[in-house]
């Protein structure tokens, strides 16, 4: 194990105990020796960790501290460059650039035995399908999706039947072959899954829409709860 993802491991374990704990439990518990915690309990107070306690007594971390994001185990590094990796092949060109330049950021600063696992990383992503024309569209729905912001969209559904409609998008959900747009439809009453290769064209309206995301999210999870399988495919 590395000595980042020991101190992680450290860290997380005293977060488990709201007393003082032991430094023979803590280091029963992780696998290593009394002087190792020691020596790591030091280390993570030199990092600003507010840690009271001696040995012989016992420890507590006091509440409030994050370790900076260098701090990954070897498993979440792995999980950072699958994501980074889908998410290159598989969504817009904006956001594909975010996840390889967040990847370069964390690299700079990960110490060498993480950075290598970075590099090295035998996960890999398959090319996915090029996107859809009307998917060009993405950042800008991203965008919208952020802002709470109304769209209005011509759609066109599997029949080439086109409508038009104002809808208040407050999510994307990322398919292997499509992206769909999670919205409540004003004309519908009633939220609605549009396929981004359908939509023909978008205007971003100045205006917020009435209800706040976190909500018509919560909604929308709730209906799904009872719609197990919600219709992806076109909108009525």
């Amino acid at each position: 194990m590395s000595r980042a993802a020991r101190l992680l491991d450290l860290l997380q374990a005293f977060r488990r105990y709201k007393r003082p704990v032991s430094g023979a439990s803590l280091a029963e518990e992780l696998g290593v020796s009394l002087r190792t915690i020691y020596r790591d309990i030091e280390t993570l107070k030199a990092q600003g960790a507010a840690i009271d306690g001696e040995a012989g007594v016992g420890f507590v971390l006091k509440p409030g501290f994050m370790l900076p994001p260098l701090m990954f185990s070897e498993d979440e590094i792995e999980a950072l460059v699958l994501g980074s990796r889908w998410v290159a092949q598989r969504a817009d060109l904006p956001l594909a650039q975010a996840a390889q330049s967040a990847l370069v950021k964390i690299a700079a600063v990960l110490p060498d035995d993480l950075r290598t696992g970075l590099d090295e990383s035998t996960l890999l992503v398959v090319p996915g399908p090029q996107l859809a024309a009307g998917e060009s569209e993405l950042p800008l729905i991203r965008d919208a999706i952020r802002r709470q912001r109304k769209l209005t969209i011509a759609y066109a559904n599997a029949e080439g039947v086109a409508s038009e409609r104002t809808i208040w998008p407050i999510a994307l959900a990322f398919f292997d072959r499509s992206r769909v747009v999670v919205s409540w439809c004003e004309l519908r009453s009633d939220f609605r899954h549009f396929r981004a290769d359908r939509i023909v064209s978008l205007t971003v309206e100045p205006g917020g829409y009435p209800q706040r995301r976190a909500t018509l999210m919560k909604q929308w999870q709730e209906q799904q709860g009872i719609h197990l399988r919600p219709r992806t495919g076109d909108c009525s």
